[in-house]
């Protein structure tokens, strides 16, 4: 063995047994960290005095600490994020050893080391001392791999199995794991891929934070229920009466929720908005539930309302719960972001025949309503026929069911196909005067594979994608990835992007738009995301409505959601699925108002004018 082999063997060596280091978490933070001004809102030295109910959660992951695992469920505008930064931060310092930071993806875990742990390093001397510039040759520094003495950081996705085993770890951190996938790879839950890299190691660190999703598929609250359930209790400035912060104890006159105050349980005196700061300094974490089963776990539930003065008002609460009334969507993002709560929707089923009074309304199949700003297209394949949908999206969300059309043939023959290029040759006359075209078809391509490949290649992919469902995916869309086509005997290698589809995440989020009332006089508004029908028979809403999310038990005893077929064929709930997932690469989830603008004054052009735009690709969609 050379010599550098023995001296970096013998600084492991001693690096393993030194002892404890004596500072906490939090103090190190208070003595070294600086916040940088590319990704701080305040920057400069850090002050757990300014957020202090992250003391104790930064603390317990000290080694000092006999705590193994640490559950941080919370709202947004928390400084949990600086949390987590200080941790890396102070493991790198005072207690190396190798260390994974789990990221819902790994495109996210790339932009993350860019954002945060870049700049971490950056602004902090003791952190620069220890890890040498990527630019330098074999520095061990690179996008997704930090080098220091005594240990590594490894960033990678929860959406690679590989990544998850790449390396055993003593630190463990998992940022936004509700946003993780159910299964990757088929290998199962990505959280327990996780957590087995730490099962060699006595002296582990396990760090989970995330806000909440969709109750039953969320697993930061599954997390937190097993733990000991902690709450921050806050003393009232008129009686000291200690108390967690509920929103039910907000309250503000009809009319001004920006002067929203907080209600004392116990003296029941407003306090107004100026004295949280030192609501804040005099508070303490109290645990609720003590029959948790591992003593070694530690859970912390946070919302928003106890953000810090200048970040996140009990008026700003108000006026986004305001603003969220009555639309599905708004609200679930402030029960996620602000409560810190789980979205309880799952056994809601629309009923159908309310359904087919209120959303059908008087316009005439394969006619635009005014409200159409650009259209999409949905194809389901069955084995002797395809059945397509157009749908036009408006602001807010809103959509108008167009058509629904049925090409009877072979998929594996050609001829079927021609009625699908006639479809996005097709062209529909707005109310305007102008006639608009599909802006993005997508077609399913779980069925007849190759021959929905072969056709989808034949187009731009700025018109056509070809999909695929995914249950446990927790977005609308996902990254596509190239596949090959074999068709009459030849092979197109990486010939056609699949787009994989969150169908459970979309279901949930239209089942939330179909129990939307209409509203009852006409000079309301209606709700974001509302959709409208023409006047189909009822067939088509009782294939719309097909499926309920249930729970099942899992062979560990567990509980799972997942959806099931009330009836045979679900084509419209298909369709609907398909085309909100081309509207969302077309670009629907992330318009500003310049965009719908843009699609406005589209219409409002010549015909001539108006052709050129739609034949061109469009500015708003994804290659």
């Amino acid at each position: 063995m050379n010599q550098p082999v023995l001296e970096q063997l013998f600084n492991e060596v001693r690096l393993g047994l030194r002892p404890d280091p004596i500072l906490t978490v939090s103090q190190w933070a208070d003595s070294h960290r600086y916040l940088s001004n590319k990704a701080s809102a305040e920057p400069g030295k850090w002050r757990t005095d300014r957020t202090p109910y992250l003391k104790e959660i930064m603390d317990v992951l000290s080694p000092s600490s006999p705590i193994e695992e640490v559950i941080f469920s919370k709202g947004a505008q928390i400084g949990a994020t600086e949390a987590s930064n200080n941790w890396i931060g102070y493991i790198i310092d005072q207690a190396p050893g190798p260390m994974l930071a789990v990221l819902p993806t790994v495109d996210l875990a790339k932009r993350t080391s860019k954002q945060r742990i870049g700049p971490l390093i950056e602004t902090t001397p003791r952190l620069r001392e220890k890890i040498r510039p990527a630019r330098e040759r074999d520095s061990g520094n690179n996008v997704l791999e930090k080098e220091f003495p005594g240990g590594r950081l490894v960033l990678t996705g929860a959406n690679s199995a590989v990544g998850l085993r790449s390396m055993p770890a003593r630190y463990l951190l998992v940022d936004e794991a509700s946003a993780a996938p159910q299964d990757v790879d088929g290998e199962g839950c990505p959280l327990q891929l996780a957590r087995a890299r730490t099962r060699t190691f006595s002296r582990k660190k396990i760090f989970i934070i995330s806000t909440p999703t969709i109750e039953g598929r969320c697993h930061i609250t599954n997390l937190f229920r097993e733990s000991d359930q902690r709450y921050y209790h806050v003393p009232c400035p008129f009686c000291q009466h200690k108390q967690p912060l509920r929103w039910s104890n907000v309250k503000w006159e009809e009319g001004r929720p920006r002067e929203a105050q907080y209600l004392c349980e116990s003296c029941e005196k407003l306090i107004p908005e100026r004295h949280k700061g030192w609501m804040l300094g005099n508070g303490e974490w109290r645990s609720t539930n003590p029959e948790a089963k591992n003593p070694k776990v530690a859970g912390f539930h946070l919302s928003s309302l106890y953000s810090p003065l200048g970040w996140y008002s009990w008026g700003d609460a108000a006026q986004q719960w305001v603003e969220a009334k009555g639309k599905n969507e708004l609200l679930r993002g402030f029960i996620n972001t602000v409560l810190g709560e789980p979205w309880r929707d799952q056994g809601y089923l629309p009923d159908w025949k309310r359904l087919y009074r209120d959303n059908r309304e008087n316009y005439k199949t394969n006619t635009l309503p005014s409200g159409v700003l650009f259209l999409t297209a949905a194809v389901d394949v069955q084995k002797n026929y395809l059945i397509a949908e157009i749908v036009g999206w408006g602001e807010d969300k809103q959509s108008w069911s167009v058509d629904v059309r049925t090409f009877h043939g072979d998929p594996y023959q050609d001829d079927v196909w021609k009625g699908l290029d006639k479809l996005l040759s097709e062209q529909w006359k707005h109310p305007c005067g102008i006639s608009i075209s599909i802006r993005m078809l997508a077609v399913d391509s779980s069925a007849f594979t190759q021959a929905v490949y072969s056709w989808a290649r034949k187009h731009h992919p700025s018109r056509v994608m070809a999909v695929k469902g995914q249950d446990h995916l927790q977005t609308v869309v996902g990254i596509p990835k190239s596949q090959d086509v074999n068709r009459n005997g030849k092979v197109y290698y990486n010939g056609v992007k699949v787009w994989p589809v969150g169908v459970s995440h979309i279901k949930h989020e239209i089942y939330g738009w179909l129990g939307l009332e209409k509203p009852i006089k006409s000079e309301i508004p209606y709700s974001s995301g509302f959709m409208h029908f023409p006047e189909y028979d009822d067939e088509y809403f009782k294939m719309l409505i097909s499926e309920q999310c249930v729970q099942k038990m899992t062979r560990g005893g567990g509980i799972k959601w997942e959806w099931q077929k009330l009836r045979d064929r679900n084509e419209s709930l298909d369709l609907r699925v398909m085309n909100r997932a081309a509207a969302c690469v077309f670009g629907l989830d992330r318009f500003t108002k310049v965009h719908w603008d843009q699609l406005k004054a589209e219409l409002r052009v010549d015909v001539g004018e108006s052709q050129k735009a739609i034949s061109r690709r469009s500015r708003f969609s994804v290659s």
